[in-house]
């Protein structure tokens, strides 16, 4: 198999993306604490610094793991998807298996212009591979290259 060396990153855009969205669950979490620091009377910061240590850590080190985790590449008939922190995931979706492709945005995703492309494939184990973190014109171009080498397959 290739190296990881010819891997295509991410949009750079993904971190502030992952961010965000780490930043919406850190929220929870220091309400949480917040009310934890009420209920232990005189125990003032016991909850809360704990709190803000791991969030403040999540918040700069979790999205450069993540976004250094992944990368793709599109070449010779084939989709590779590379993820994963701790379990590293090597995906190659052949274009000859695919069934159809999605290009998604959630709200988030569209407020920092990336979008999700997701490959179907034929079979019911691991039958779709996706793909965050693209910017959405290269996500729909990519939908666009992969069925044009469909349609010449299948001619």
């Amino acid at each position: 198999m290739d190296q990881s060396d010819d891997l295509t990153p991410l949009d750079p855009a993904y971190k502030s993306l992952l961010r965000v969205q780490l930043a919406i669950a850190a929220l929870v979490l220091l309400v949480a604490a917040t009310i934890a620091e009420f209920a232990i009377p005189g125990w003032t910061g016991a909850v809360w610094i704990p709190a803000l240590a791991v969030v403040a850590y999540a918040l700069i080190r979790v999205p450069l793991r993540r976004y250094n985790a992944r990368g793709y590449s599109l070449a010779g008939e084939r989709l590779r998807v590379v993820r994963g922190v701790f379990f590293r995931a090597d995906t190659v979706v052949p274009f000859g298996r695919v069934q159809h492709i999605d290009v998604g945005q959630g709200p988030l995703e569209r407020a920092f212009g990336l979008a999700t492309l997701t490959v179907h494939t034929a079979g019911t184990h691991n039958a779709s591979v996706s793909l965050p973190g693209l910017k959405h014109a290269d996500a729909t171009a990519m939908r666009e290259d992969i069925r044009a080498a469909i349609r010449r397959d299948t001619r």
